[in-house]
Order: C-alpha cells, then structure tokens, then sequence
C-alpha cells in the first residue's frame, strides 16, 4: 500500500502530532521536557520552521508549525531523531519511542489557523482530572501549564525565544495587552463551551481547510503528482541560495578571502560557519559540502555540531552567526 502522500510546500501551515510508541509515556521527567523544547527551538532555527503554538502531554505533542522553505518532513525528521536519542540514552533504553510516523495535516491559514491554535492549547483541560475542576480552577490551569505555548501568548515574560505568536494574535489586535487578552477569552470559551473540532475536517484527506481550499491543494500539489505516489514529499517548491553567494557572505563577515575559507587548513570556525550555511541555506547534502571542501562528509557533520556548540558557549561568534544569516538573507 502506498504511504500517505506529504503535501509540502512554501510558506505552509500544518498541526502536527505524534504519539509514544504503545501510548507509553514519552517524558519521564521535567528535565525531558525541557530538553524537548531545547531541541524543538534548535530544530526550528536550523529548517527555519516558524512553531505558532506547542503542548506537551504526558504521551504525545502537538503543533502548530509554518514552513517558510516547504521542508516539514526534514524539520520533523531532525527534531524527532534528535528528541529520541537524547531520551534513549538518558533512560538507556533502546527501540522506538514514537509510535510510527508523525501525524501532520495541512491547514488552511485563512479560515482554521485561530481555531487550530485554540485547540492545541485546550490540550491541558482534556484530561478528566482537569474537567472536573470549577471554572476558575480550569483557567488557572490552563494559564499555569508551563509545558504549553499558551502562558507566552497571554504574558510575553512567559514566551520561548522560539515562539512565534505574531500570525495567531493578527486576527486579534496584534501583540498587545488588547489582542492578548482578546486572544485569552477565545481560547478559555472552550473551557465553558463545548467547541468543534477543527481536525475533523482533516480526516480522510489531511487538509484542514473548506472545499474550496481542499480542491486548490489537490489540484496543484497532488492530482500533478501522478505516478510519484510512493514519494512523501509533494510538491516542495524549496528554494537555495547559491553556494558563491554563501561563500562571499561569510568572506564579508569574516574578512577573509574567499582562498583561505576554502583551504582545508584553514583554523578558526569559519569553516564550521560555511558549513552550517550551505546545509541551511544552500540546500546542499553533507556528501556534496564535503566534496566542495575537499573532507569526508562526516567530517561536515562533526565541524558544523562543534561550531553550533561554540555558538551556545561562545557570544561574539553567535553574533557573527547572526551577522552571516542576516547577509545572507538579504542578498
């Protein structure tokens, strides 16, 4: 039988979940969930994918994510790797944690991105310890919950570095004391009202979304599929930056010519910096970086985990890595 297809393209919108594997937990402690979300910011920041909103339960996760590359499936292959092998080797346990694949419909941003939002966020008062509380009780939870993007979005001194609220809080009057609050009371609705579910429209086909909206993705990212079924990736329309174009970006910000970022003796992390910029921006596989710099493609990936280490550590080179993404960027 063949895989579902995965939709993907610019500037896309998705709810993803995923579940433990046999419904186990998939947190055995804080100290994983904070390392969940160490890893899900680092995942956004290296595929450029957008998190709008995120709740961690006790066996599964749900987002809500924006691809400005059209790379779901690469952020969501890195990130669930990454969180699976950090909790392996903590717990040392071997196997899957996940149940199977992540879970991902398509949303159609113009008509269900607030609702999705809303019910990502409504995660915590699912479970039945939570139902059973009085009303003030429910929404002191709901604010409280502190594995759930919704504390950020009603006071900004709770938001992750990674969050990005702009998009969800436009429909309410924009990041301010008025459209936070705004925003608040359409969430906390569903703590007294019993409120659809947005993701029953996704079921059958993955696109949360009108007819309308359903027949324009089918139409140009899947009936143009044809005979490609067995691929997951449909329709990715990424777009790279050209390697000389990197190269000179990173020679700008470095000072230093173009011959001796390239030579393979070249000390310093500038090569761990042109590294992590190809692999970002210029759409190139860790084989094909190496190729270009004359080392083996373990090599790259040994160089770029070192310099995004130095980053964490090290204040001016995180500087010069915003300088470089910045020049980049603007051409």
């Amino acid at each position: 039988m063949a895989r579902p297809l995965r939709i993907q393209f610019e500037d896309a919108y998705y709810h993803v979940t995923c579940r433990g594997n046999a419904r186990r937990s998939i947190f055995f402690s804080d100290a994983d969930r904070l390392v969940f979300l160490d890893l899900l910011g680092r995942s956004s920041e290296i595929y450029q994918a957008e998190v709008l909103t995120y709740v961690l339960m006790s066996n599964h996760f749900h987002l809500l994510v924006k691809t400005p590359l059209g790379n779901l499936q690469e952020f969501m292959r890195h990130f669930n790797i990454s969180y699976t092998a950090f909790f392996n080797r903590r717990h040392r346990r071997p196997g899957h944690l996940y149940q199977g694949r992540y879970h991902s419909f398509l949303i159609d941003a113009d008509h269900y991105l607030k609702e999705v939002s809303r019910y990502i966020h409504l995660n915590p008062f699912k479970v039945k310890q939570a139902r059973l509380k009085d009303d003030a009780a429910r929404k002191k939870l709901l604010r409280s919950y502190g594995w759930s993007s919704y504390p950020g979005y009603v006071d900004r001194q709770e938001r992750r570095p990674f969050l990005r609220v702009e998009e969800v809080l436009d429909y309410f009057g924009g990041d301010t004391p008025h459209g936070r609050r705004s925003y608040s009371g359409f969430v906390e609705q569903g703590l007294v009202t019993d409120l659809e579910n947005p993701l029953v429209l996704g079921k059958g086909h993955g696109i949360i979304g009108g007819r309308d909206f359903v027949d324009r993705v089918r139409d140009r990212y899947v009936a143009s599929a044809g005979r490609r079924r067995e691929q997951p990736a449909v329709g990715r329309l990424k777009v790279s930056v050209e390697p000389d174009r990197i190269v000179a970006a990173i020679c700008a910000v470095l000072n230093v010519e173009r011959g001796d970022l390239l030579r393979k003796g070249y000390r310093g992390f500038g090569r761990g910096l042109l590294m992590e910029m190809l692999y970002r921006y210029g759409g190139m596989k860790q084989p094909e970086i190496g190729g270009l710099l004359g080392i083996d493609y373990s090599a790259v990936s040994i160089g770029r985990k070192r310099f995004l280490m130095m980053t964490e550590s090290d204040p001016q080179i995180r500087s010069l890595f915003g300088k470089a993404k910045s020049r980049i960027s603007q051409g």
